[in-house]
């Protein structure tokens, strides 16, 4: 069994270990022969030793990753197979690292997703599935956690193809005759006939059937009563759809395979008839990364609503004379530059730390900033902290670790000086202007968790109304800048963090930190050190949603801080800042993260702005 280090073919280092069974696991690794040591995927079987077994394990693990491969070249939503061979008698493949999240994280227990989203969804899935069957190939493991999320441009991957499964589920009885006498597949997703070894086509599309009625009914699949009499699922009783949805949806997980649609194609051409009821589908895109694990329910994922028009915190109050502030783009009601007067500011003191490459603290600093508190009523208040306008740059540089292409080209921008709340917004805070709590993880200190951006964009106009100024959620390049606080490294922190001051997944750590802390949930807001401006929790704890639509990298992004509101999909928002349930990487100044406006997750949250 390889550990941590080992390198395999002289070629490919062993990081961790992702995952493991009775027949095999599965590691990530680098390429430490190509530029800049790209992760790779290496899954490792171990076949039964005897004899007969090892010589059709070979030829049939060959004949497996020469599929693989054609499949990776057909569709760059199915993982590409890079290499697979040979080593003391154990077999590897090496397959594409997807960066993203599995749609656990959007098919959470106990949340229904609507048929929009369902539709959008169960489209983008067979979109996939539909090439793969038109090469007679069966996946025969559907199910959300071998969906991914792919966070460089939101789209579904399909993961964990039958080559290990098949493999190590074979055996041979003592006439030297070969079967395979396991089952392959999870239950719940895996109709009757493939549980009793004879999959088809149809019992892929089964499987994704059942993850549309999971979505729809909050239910997992082994929740959902069967019929007495002829088998088929009763479901329709926990979801609000339309009957032609409903009808595509009992075709699709009918108890007999004759009675399915025979492929992902056809399920497909019957599901794109409904078109009307998908016209204005929101993606339902992760993020940035949080990773692929569900813990509470995380990241986890998304209920899109039905879109709705956007109305900016500034365009339903009457303006009658405006200010325009250094080319931000926009014009503040002169009644906002006034309340903002010097004259209200109070000044706080706070420390900041810096750390070394191992995140040792090298330097400790007493700094003060400035600010003011709006009273949100019932002892409540939001305090908002002066950023004093500048050039900084921003993105990532090439040599920053574990960059990725979007947090580039490197620009100049130029951030007039505005007000950002000390803090992500509160519980308490959210409670007092919208009456909810959304969140999981309930603490009034807490940040608010489980807000769409449209939740977002809803809570600054209200809470534009109460107080009578401006507030927004800010653009990107102001949450850049804002977070940085002058610093270049990758974190404010220095070169790294730890969970001593940052709350993430402390298994696992950047550079050369150690491992520590994971505490899988949010903590209150404020409890560890701030930045040099006095912000807190810009790293870890809550991504924040900023005013930005995603595009997937900054060529042609504005240089006047100004928020970038065209892309190909509006219904793509921008996140920054990382989580509670995210590696240290994703916590980084340059992280940029993204998901459909609509999702609501547990590591996603916001911060308020007003201009200066």
């Amino acid at each position: 069994m390889p550990q941590p280090g080992d390198i395999l073919r002289n070629h490919y280092k062993i990081i961790k270990i992702l995952g493991s069974g009775g027949f095999g696991d599965t590691y990530l690794a680098q390429d430490i022969d190509l530029p800049g040591q790209p992760k790779c995927v290496v899954k490792h079987l171990k076949p039964n030793s005897d004899p007969a077994v090892l010589r059709i394990v070979r030829r049939l693990f060959d004949s497996e990753a020469q599929v693989l491969y054609k499949l990776g070249n057909d569709s760059d939503q199915i993982p590409r197979l890079f290499a697979h061979f040979e080593e003391k008698g154990e077999f590897y493949l090496v397959q594409e690292f997807i960066d993203g999240v599995d749609l656990s994280h959007e098919i959470i227990p106990g949340e229904k997703l609507t048929e929009i989203a369902v539709t959008k969804l169960l489209q983008e899935i067979l979109e996939i599935l539909a090439v793969v069957h038109k090469k007679n190939i069966i996946h025969r493991d559907i199910k959300p956690q071998n969906l991914m999320r792919r966070r460089q441009d939101g789209k579904i991957v399909l993961i964990d193809f039958g080559a290990v499964k098949e493999v190590n589920t074979m055996t041979v009885n003592t006439q030297g005759q070969t079967s395979f006498s396991v089952a392959i597949g999870s239950l719940g997703y895996m109709p009757s006939e493939q549980a009793a070894g004879q999959p088809k086509l149809s019992s892929d599309v089964y499987a994704v059937g059942m993850l549309g009625i999971q979505a729809l009914t909050g239910l997992q699949p082994n929740e959902l009563p069967k019929d007495p009499t002829d088998g088929e699922v009763i479901w329709r009783n926990w979801a609000n759809l339309t009957e032609k949805l409903a009808d595509v949806l009992n075709k699709m997980v009918s108890y007999y395979f004759r009675d399915r649609y025979p492929s992902a194609v056809e399920a497909l051409t019957a599901l794109k008839s409904l078109q009307p009821q998908q016209r204005q589908v929101p993606p339902t895109v992760p993020i940035p990364e949080p990773q692929q694990r569900q813990v509470t329910p995380t990241i986890p994922i998304s209920p899109p609503l039905t879109p709705t028009k956007i109305i900016t915190p500034w365009s339903r109050r009457k303006v009658i004379q405006t200010v325009g502030f250094g080319g931000v783009g926009l014009g503040l009601p002169i009644v906002v530059h006034r309340l903002l007067q010097t004259s209200r500011l109070q000044t706080f003191q706070f420390e900041t730390v810096t750390v070394d490459a191992r995140g040792n603290i090298t330097n400790r600093s007493n700094e003060q900033a400035r600010y003011f508190a709006e009273d949100l009523g019932n002892d409540i208040s939001l305090e908002m902290v002066q950023i004093p306008g500048g050039t900084f740059t921003m993105g990532s540089p090439a040599g920053e670790a574990e960059r990725i292409s979007v947090e580039s080209p490197q620009r100049q921008v130029r951030v007039p000086g505005l007000f950002m709340g000390k803090y992500a917004v509160t519980q308490a805070q959210y409670q007092a202007i919208m009456g909810t709590n959304p969140s999981n993880f309930k603490g009034e200190k807490r940040p608010v968790e489980k807000v769409s951006w449209d939740d977002a964009v809803e809570f600054c106009e209200k809470l534009s109304q109460k107080i009578g100024k401006t507030y927004r959620l800010p653009s990107e390049a102001e949450w850049e800048y804002a977070c940085r606080a002058g610093t270049t490294t990758p974190f404010y922190f220095g070169e790294t963090i730890t969970p001593d001051l940052v709350n993430y997944d402390g298994n696992n750590p950047y550079g050369s930190a150690p491992k520590g802390e994971y505490r899988q949930q949010t903590t209150n807001v404020g409890i560890f050190p701030p930045n040099s401006f006095g912000l807190y929790d810009m790293c870890g704890n809550i991504w924040e949603w900023c005013e930005d639509v995603y595009n997937n990298s900054y060529r042609g992004a504005p240089t006047d801080g100004s928020a970038w509101l065209t892309g190909s999909d509006n219904n793509i928002k921008l996140l920054r800042g990382g989580s509670w349930n995210d590696l240290a990487r994703n916590c980084r100044s340059a992280t940029r993260g993204r998901y459909a406006r609509a999702s609501r997750y547990n590591i996603v949250g916001l911060r308020v702005v007003a201009v200066a």
